[in-house]
C-alpha cells in the first residue's frame, strides 16, 4: 500500500509545465558611435531595447567623452584621439541623443530604440 502511494505521488510530479529557469534575456547587439572632427554617427540609428554595447571610435584631435540622453543617461569615460571606447547599457524605449563632451564643434547624433527584443529561448548557439 505504501508503494502504491510513494509510486502515485511520483507520477503526479511528472510532466508539469512550469518551466523551473527563467526565459534567457534577448542577445545583446553591438551599436556604432563614430566620433569625429564635425558629428556623432550612430549606427544604426534604429533598434529594438536591451542590453547594447556601444563601440565608440574617437577620430577627432580631441580627448573626448560619448554622452547618451533620453529615457536613460550614460557616459563613457574619456577616449583618447585616434583610440576607441565602449559603454554597456540596458535600452529602453525611445528617442535618445548621442553627444560629446570635450570637442564643442561636434553636432550630437540621434537614434530610436523601439519595443523590446524577444528573449533568446530556443535559440541555439547563444550565450
Amino acid at each position: 500500500m505504501v508503494l502504491g502511494v510513494v509510486a502515485a505521488a511520483a507520477v503526479a510530479g511528472c510532466g508539469s509545465k512550469e518551466s523551473i529557469t527563467a526565459p534567457r534575456p534577448a542577445p545583446p547587439i553591438v551599436v556604432a558611435a563614430k566620433i569625429d572632427a564635425n558629428r556623432v554617427a550612430v549606427s544604426p540609428n534604429n533598434f529594438d531595447a536591451g542590453d547594447v554595447t556601444f563601440t565608440v571610435p574617437n577620430l577627432s584631435k580631441s580627448t573626448v567623452r560619448l554622452a547618451l540622453s533620453g529615457p536613460k543617461h550614460a557616459i563613457t569615460s574619456e577616449i583618447k584621439p585616434g583610440q576607441s571606447g565602449s559603454l554597456q547599457i540596458a535600452l529602453t524605449e525611445g528617442r535618445y541623443r548621442a553627444s560629446v563632451e570635450g570637442n564643442p564643434g561636434a553636432q550630437p547624433g540621434s537614434f530610436t530604440v523601439g519595443r523590446e527584443r524577444p528573449n533568446s529561448d530556443n535559440k541555439l548557439l547563444l550565450p
